[in-house]
């Protein structure tokens, strides 16, 4: 017996420690502090030998190591009133959250065989649905009267602590407490001591009915796990702790006769709270089981339904769903006795005014909305009432809050940029203002307030406005992204030198609304980046949207603001689980921020859960994505990558307009006068966006160094200064590589490949997602033959990098003339005019769209162009070209009559540049040579100066470095 005892406390005490040994006797206590297990055996041994002892005892959680001189390794009999025991103070760490079920029977007798059975079946009804709330596997003990469940935590002694484990509890028992069993909910305190297994429990005489047995384990997991902080606040939150506020429509109902009245049947009632709560027989909201459903009626007369199955809302209030379960059948009788009236009676003259809806019914169209209606679509319609466009900043947004209900995904946060006083602030309160106030942070916080503010929620939105992170509040931005399904904890002492722990809720998102990227590439890289749409269209719509307001005096309309927080509240009431299960089919073009992906599928999976109402479930509740979700996550992680954001090459739209500018100049050097010219900027802001800059200790990172197609040399220039006067002045000069540019920023594709299963084709089946510039379809090329050119063409590009022509895209279809600088398209399969095949189609007008794309230069070449085939016009015509699409033209084509203009005739003119397919020639086989090798065979523009026997062909120095590049960035190095 007393190796077993020995093994038991072992158990009892991971890790070793001071453990108290208390024997409860007739009147007297027994006691004495052990760290010398053998010994603690031997003396309870003993103890557990003396007829007159109760019970044997010993402290669960890590006591003082300086109590073991109060009665080291020894009992001392029959207590004085000067012995102290353990007190909750002098335990410094909880390692046990323990469970206590208690047949019920009088006080201070045994069980009978049958309420001992009761208790230990109740225990594993309780430890299965534990495991179901994340819980898991717990050492199972039979108390000799009920049984034990112990589940292993590590938590802080302190109030938090104590309040956690008294909520949980208190959870149990209102969910699992009845007639024959309760669970004990006065195991809460820290210094609670506990059944020593191994000895004898006696209450009351031994009698065949009632017999003394003795305590032991029943089972004990190959391996303990720690019980995670969040699972045990979810437990303690399941039920309302407080009384709820009565809605109007509640009044004067009466919980109990209205159960009755619709057939409910109730299993049992018990206090709770001041009120009554009701265990019912069957659970009303699902068929999948029958245990698990409450009502509560408090005080005031406010209603609390719903079910403690995770798959069943995990504790969520249900009640108005309960109500509209088994009232409108009554509502509609209602509704045909005052159309039977009405027809009886005259109509009345005047009717009264429309009734403003009650709360429940808000959420009963938040449930419609869900469950049969597009939620996405209402909730940006609802958000446009306010805000006009910017429909993929929203959209981010809403992405954003899903996350907060999915299980696996770890949080999509935003960052909106874009340039001052463009609505980015309004554009996040409005979306703000569509969720319910208490997961909302208003005003501005300091670096550590986040951490002591007690207000804060799980799922709380936290909005940045205009507002430079400091370095700390970085880092706790990058903990919170890193740490989304935990708690962020921080450790600081008080004035009284004691230590006190700080913590961020779990699942807070963040929004960051600046002008300027955030400065810090790690931040940047785990957020969502989108552009706030400041085009010149964009500032007409905004204007007439305000005169409109102005002229009609109404705010949106309320009603759909308050169905969007019902919503939110429905999708916040359970954190699930989802699966994409094409997962495995999802390819995708580039790969270099490994971080994207997950982005993606992170989208899918919120998408999903904001449609999961009306999406499959896996047996354990998790919601099962399907391919719509992926069409539109895709759809809306391209635009983030080209047209909208700059989720790829984190570019903010100023550093993406200078970059299609520089690209469209079709110069290999440039200054910042020549770019600050094209841009229509000022030349401060036009050098930070090259140089990058400072701002209040917080570097901002420039092109120079996120662009690889940009480099920079200083050089002397030596100027007439006139009057015989010569100047020296120090200039810097910009290169830039186009290849360079066109294979860092061609934008990203992902796509769906075929499932394998389904026998369709990838003519069919594939969905494709990508985006393009359109770039380099200014008339200035960089040709010198171009020398009749009218300046003031050169100068339009002024005009449309000021105006951002079509940085959002809308529904309207593309503007006119996207010659501008800026002019960003997304390239997306879409049913909207498509050639058959075998059917001929005009060129000019599939190519016209892709002249100059980035990703999309074959455009001469699909046109079939021959220089040759076209005699040169002696004056321009104003006809359009039969590529582009442009007037004037400068050519005819010989006997057919059609037209083609300056700039596609330079391109057809110049060779086209051809670029090896990836992995296909080394550069490591080329040698450098000093014998006059020709032109390059891969752009045949370039001196060959690179040779290579094995594969027979020469190379030139721009084909053999991008050779280089493409192999390092291959093998990482980027």
């Amino acid at each position: 017996m007393s190796d077993d005892l020995h093994h038991t406390v072992k158990i009892l005490a991971p890790g070793g420690g001071v453990v108290e040994v208390r024997a409860l006797a007739d009147g007297v206590t027994h006691s004495g502090y052990f760290d010398d297990y053998a010994a603690l055996a031997r003396a309870v041994e003993a103890l557990d030998a003396d007829p007159a002892v109760a019970g044997v005892y010993v402290t669960l959680n890590a006591a003082n190591p300086a109590l073991l001189a109060r009665r080291a390794n020894r009992i001392k009999m029959r207590l004085s009133r000067n012995d102290a025991t353990t007190a909750d103070a002098d335990i410094i760490r909880r390692r046990w959250f323990p469970v206590d079920i208690d047949p019920a029977r009088p006080s201070g007798v045994s069980s009978t065989d049958a309420e001992h059975d009761a208790a230990l079946a109740a225990a594993e009804r309780i430890a299965i649905w534990l495991a179901e709330q994340g819980f898991g596997e717990p050492i199972r003990a039979d108390s000799g009267n009920g049984a034990h469940l112990l589940y292993r935590i590590d938590l802080e002694n302190d109030e938090a602590a104590t309040a956690l484990v008294k909520g949980a509890l208190a959870t149990l028992d209102a969910l699992f407490s009845n007639e024959t069993i309760t669970v004990d909910t006065a195991n809460y305190n820290a210094a609670r001591i506990w059944k020593l297994y191994g000895t004898v429990s006696r209450k009351g005489d031994n009698t065949p009915e009632r017999p003394h047995r003795r305590a032991k384990i029943l089972t004990v997991p190959d391996e303990i796990a720690i019980v995670p902080i969040d699972r045990l606040r979810h437990l303690a939150g399941l039920l309302p702790r407080e009384e709820s506020p009565r809605p109007k429509n509640t009044a004067g109902i009466d919980l109990a006769a209205w159960l009755a009245e619709h057939g409910i049947a109730v299993r049992s009632t018990r206090p709770w709270q001041g009120g009554t709560l009701y265990v019912l027989d069957e659970c009303p909201f699902s068929a999948a089981h029958k245990d698990g459903a409450f009502a509560i009626q408090f005080a005031n007369g406010a209603v609390f339904a719903g079910c403690h199955h995770a798959t069943c809302g995990g504790g969520a209030q249900r009640w108005p769903e309960l109500r509209g379960m088994y009232e409108p059948r009554e509502k509609q009788k209602k509704k045909r006795e005052v159309i039977s009236r009405t027809e009886e009676e005259p109509t009345p003259p005047l009717l009264p005014p429309a009734p403003v809806p009650a709360e429940d019914e808000y959420r009963r169209r938040a449930f419609e909305v869900l469950q049969t209606g597009d939620p996405l679509a209402f909730l940006l319609d609802t958000f446009n009432k306010a805000h006009v466009g910017d429909r993929t900043v929203a959209e981010c947004l809403v992405m954003s809050l899903a996350s907060q209900s999915v299980e696996n995904t770890n949080g999509l946060h935003v960052a909106v940029s874009g340039n001052s006083g463009k609505g980015k602030t309004h554009a996040c309160t409005t979306m703000q203002n569509l969720i319910p106030d208490a997961y909302r942070l208003k005003g501005t916080v300091s670096d550590k307030a986040l951490y002591y503010d007690d207000s804060l929620r799980p799922g709380t939105v936290l909005l940045f406005d205009d507002v430079s992170l400091s370095d700390d509040l970085q880092e706790v931005l990058k903990s919170a992204t890193a740490n989304f399904r935990e708690p962020i904890e921080h450790r600081t002492l008080t004035t009284e030198r004691k230590l006190r722990v700080c913590t961020i809720p779990e699942r807070c998102v963040w929004w960051l609304a600046k002008v300027e990227d955030i400065g810090d590439d790690q931040v940047m890289n785990r957020m969502l980046t989108v552009w706030i749409d400041d085009t010149v269209e964009q500032d007409k719509r905004v204007l007439d949207h305000m005169k409109e307001a102005e002229a009609v005096g109404k705010s949106p309309a309320e009603d759909d603001i308050l169905t969007c927080r019902a919503i939110w509240d429905v999708v916040k009431s359970e954190v699930l689980p989802v699966r994409i299960p094409f997962a495995r089919r999802i390819q995708f073009s580039t790969t270099q921020n490994r971080r994207n992906p997950g982005m993606l599928f992170d989208l899918i999976k919120c998408r999903s859960r904001l449609f999961s109402r009306q999406r499959d479930r896996d047996d354990d509740g998790t919601v099962i994505a399907r391919p719509e979700d992926f069409a539109a996550a895709a759809k809306l992680y391209s635009s983030l990558s080209g047209v909208a954001g700059g989720q790829e090459t984190k570019l903010t739209k100023n550093e993406a307009a200078a970059l299609a500018t520089a690209a469209q100049m079709g110069v290999e050097v440039f200054t910042i006068r020549q770019l600050q010219s094209a841009l229509g900027l000022s030349y401060y802001q036009t050098r930070r966006l090259l140089n990058g800059y400072v701002s209040r200790g917080t570097p901002y990172s420039g092109l120079l160094e996120k662009c690889p197609a940009i480099s920079l040399y200083d050089a002397t220039v030596t100027e007439d200064g006139g009057c015989g006067v010569t100047v020296r002045r120090r200039e810097q000069y910009f290169t830039f590589d186009r290849e360079v540019y066109r294979a860092w920023g061609g934008g990203v594709s992902v796509w769906l490949d075929d499932d394998p299963t389904s026998g369709s084709s990838a003519a069919d089946v594939q969905q494709m997602y990508s985006n393009c510039c359109q770039q380099e379809t200014g008339r200035n090329e960089g040709d010198s033959g171009n020398k009749g050119q009218d300046p003031d063409i050169d100068r339009s590009m002024y005009v449309h990098v000021q105006q951002n022509k079509r940085t959002e895209s809308t529904d309207g279809g593309a503007s006119g003339d996207d010659r501008g600088a800026c002019v960003f398209r997304t390239a997306v399969h879409e049913p909207g005019n498509p050639v058959r095949r075998g059917e001929k189609s005009d060129p000019g007008s599939n190519v016209a769209a892709l002249i100059g794309s980035t990703c999309c230069t074959y455009a001469a070449n699909a046109a079939s162009i021959n220089p040759a085939d076209y005699i040169a016009l002696p004056v321009e015509k104003d006809e359009p070209c039969h590529v582009c699409g442009r007037r004037p033209t400068s050519s005819v084509r010989r006997g057919e009559g059609k037209y083609l203009c300056y700039d596609c005739l330079s391109k057809a003119k110049r060779p086209g540049k051809v670029q090896p397919l990836p992995g296909v020639l080394d550069h490591r086989e080329f040698l450098r040579v000093k014998v006059e090798l020709g032109r390059c065979d891969l752009c045949g523009t370039g001196k060959a100066v690179y040779r290579s026997r094995e594969a027979q062909a020469n190379i030139c120095e721009g084909c053999y470095a991008r050779l280089v590049r493409e192999r390092n960035g291959r093998a990482g190095v980027r």
